[in-house]
C-alpha cells in the first residue's frame, strides 16, 4: 500500500512566511527558502514566494512581505495550494502584535479559540508566529516592536465552502494547527493504522487498551494521567469501527478518553463522529440537559450555542455535573449496545476549560485492570 504524503498547516505556512519577512525587515536579503521548528518537534524546510522589501527614509528596510504556498499532502484539504502571506512591519506598539488582513475570518461568536472580534489566528500559530519575531529581533539585538498581518487572497470566497460561517468566523478562513503537520485523511489508510496500532498493543500483552479520537485526547492522557501518546490508540473519529475491530482481536477492555465536542456524539448513537456523518451536538446537550431536570430555557439556550464549551458555561456546577451524569449515561448505554457484551467499554470526556467533564461507570475498573495488567507485565520484565 502506497504511504500516503504529508502536508503542513495554515499555521506553519504563516509561520515560515513570517520568519522570511523577518529575515527581509532585518537584512534587506530575500531568502530563497526558510526552515522553520514546527510546534509539533519537527524541523521543515520551505521555498518562499512574492517576496518584497518596502525601504522608508535612509534607505533602511521598514515592511517586508513573503508568501508560503500550501500543500496538504494527500489530505483533501480545501485550503490545499493557497498562498498565506505575512507582512512585517515596525510597530510603534511595544510588542508582537499579530492581525488578520485579507481572506482571513473574524471571530463573532464565543467559545472559539480566540475571542469575539479577533482575527480567526488560532493560539498555537499565534504563539509560533510571535516566536519567530522576537528570535530574530533578539538575534539581530533590536527590540520586537513589530506588527505582523497575515493574509490569504481568495480565502474569503474559499472559507464558503467551509464549516466557518456556521462556528461563527465571518469573512475568510481560519490559521489553524497543533502540531503543524496535516496528516492524510484517507479513510482506509486510518483504519488499517488504527487495526495495526490494536495487534501491537495486543502483541505486547496489552488487552487494555487506551484510545483518543486526536491531539485533544493524547495530551489530555499525558497531562492528567501521565500516560505516553505511543501507548494511546489514536482512532480518529471511528469510534464504532474501532471498537468492532478491538473486539475482533480479542481485546478485554477499551477505554475511550477525547474532548467533549467530539465523543458527545457517541450519547446520540453516533459511532463516526466526523462532522459530514452527524453533528448534533447540541441537540443531544439539549436533550441531557431536559432529562436531567435543567430548566427548558436552559436547554433553548445550549441548542442556540456554537462550541460545547460555550453549552457548558450556560450552567452552573451543580447543573454541568446534572447535564454531564446525563450524557455520561447515555455514553454507556451505546458503548454497551456496540460492544455486545463482548468487551467492557468506558469513557472519559474532558474540556479544555472545565477539566474532565465525566466518566462512565466502567471507566474506572478498565483503568484498574489496565494498570495490574503493566503492574505484573513489568514485574515479569524485571524478574520478580
Amino acid at each position: 500500500m502506497k504511504k500516503l504524503a504529508s502536508g503542513y498547516t495554515t499555521g506553519t505556512c504563516a509561520q515560515a512566511a513570517t520568519k522570511a519577512a523577518m529575515q527581509q525587515l532585518l537584512t534587506g536579503t530575500e531568502p530563497k527558502e526558510v526552515e522553520v521548528d514546527l510546534p509539533g518537534g519537527k524541523r521543515l524546510n520551505l521555498l518562499t514566494k512574492k517576496r518584497q522589501i518596502l525601504y522608508g527614509k535612509g534607505s533602511y528596510p521598514e515592511k517586508a512581505t513573503c508568501a508560503i504556498q500550501k500543500d496538504s499532502g494527500d489530505d483533501p484539504d480545501i485550503t490545499n495550494g493557497v498562498l498565506v502571506y505575512s507582512t512585517v512591519e515596525w510597530s510603534r506598539e511595544k510588542g508582537v502584535s499579530i492581525c488578520g488582513g485579507e481572506g482571513i475570518g473574524r471571530v463573532t461568536k464565543a467559545g472559539l479559540d480566540q475571542p469575539i472580534g479577533e482575527a480567526a489566528i488560532n493560539r498555537i500559530p499565534r504563539k509560533m508566529i510571535e516566536k519567530e519575531v522576537k528570535r530574530a529581533c533578539e538575534e539581530a539585538g533590536c527590540e520586537a516592536d513589530v506588527r505582523v498581518t497575515i493574509r490569504i487572497p481568495g480565502g474569503e470566497e474559499l472559507a464558503k465552502k467551509t464549516f466557518n460561517p456556521r462556528l461563527g468566523i465571518v469573512g475568510g478562513l481560519s490559521i489553524l494547527g497543533t502540531s503543524g503537520i496535516v496528516e492524510p485523511m484517507s479513510e482506509q489508510a486510518l483504519k488499517d493504522t488504527i487495526r495495526v496500532e490494536l495487534q501491537v498493543k495486543l502483541a505486547q500483552g496489552e488487552t487494555y487498551i487506551l484510545a483518543a479520537p486526536g491531539n485533544y485526547g493524547l495530551d489530555f492522557l499525558r497531562k492528567y494521567e501521565q500516560v505516553q501518546s505511543e501507548a494511546v490508540v489514536k482512532c480518529s473519529n471511528y469510534i464504532g469501527e474501532t471498537i468492532d475491530m478491538a473486539k475482533e482481536l480479542g481485546a478485554k477492555g477499551l477505554l475511550f478518553a477525547g474532548h467533549i465536542g467530539k465523543l458527545v456524539k457517541v450519547a446520540g448513537g453516533i459511532m463516526n463522529t466526523h462532522s459530514r456523518w452527524g453533528d448534533c451536538r447540541m441537540e443531544i446537550l439539549a436533550a441531557a440537559a431536559l432529562r436531567s431536570g435543567l430548566q427548558e430555557e436552559t436547554a433553548c439556550r445550549i441548542l442556540r450555542s456554537v462550541t460545547t464549551d460555550e453549552a457548558l458555561g450556560l450552567c452552573g456546577e451543580a447543573e454541568r455535573k446534572r447535564l454531564m451524569q446525563a450524557v455520561m449515561e447515555k455514553i454507556e448505554e451505546y458503548l454497551t449496545i456496540r460492544g455486545e457484551g463482548e468487551i467492557r467499554l468506558g469513557a472519559i470526556l474532558f474540556s479544555n476549560v472545565y477539566g474532565i467533564l465525566g466518566e462512565t461507570r466502567s471507566a474506572a475498573q478498565i483503568w484498574e485492570c489496565r494498570r495490574r495488567q503493566q503492574a505484573t507485565g513489568q514485574e515479569e520484565k524485571t524478574g520478580r
